[in-house]
């Protein structure tokens, strides 16, 4: 049974290749969903997955690519459905 999560990322996470990373983590983990960069600075991502799958990718955004400074990642219930994971146009 799929469940679905909205993260937003806040911190050092624009820049540092952390969509491209987080898009490379969520084919690797067998996530769908999408990310994308916000214009307040912080990163938001769209998840969906086994439970196991989401604890893994949320367990990820809390510290991403290495160049990143992940400061917060708030986790917010999401409904939805996507058949990939994708990086999508900035907010």
């Amino acid at each position: 049974m799929n469940e679905g999560r909205r993260l937003v990322i806040s911190g050092l996470v624009q820049g540092v290749a952390y969509r491209y990373s987080m898009v490379n983590e969520a084919k690797r983990l067998g996530a769908n969903g999408w990310v994308r960069n916000r214009s307040d600075g912080s990163v938001e991502a769209l998840i969906f997955g086994a439970p196991e799958v989401i604890a893994a990718l949320i367990k990820w955004a809390q510290r991403g690519p290495p160049a990143a400074r992940v400061e917060h990642v708030r986790v917010e219930w999401a409904e939805g459905e996507f058949t990939e994971f994708t990086q999508t146009a900035s907010v």
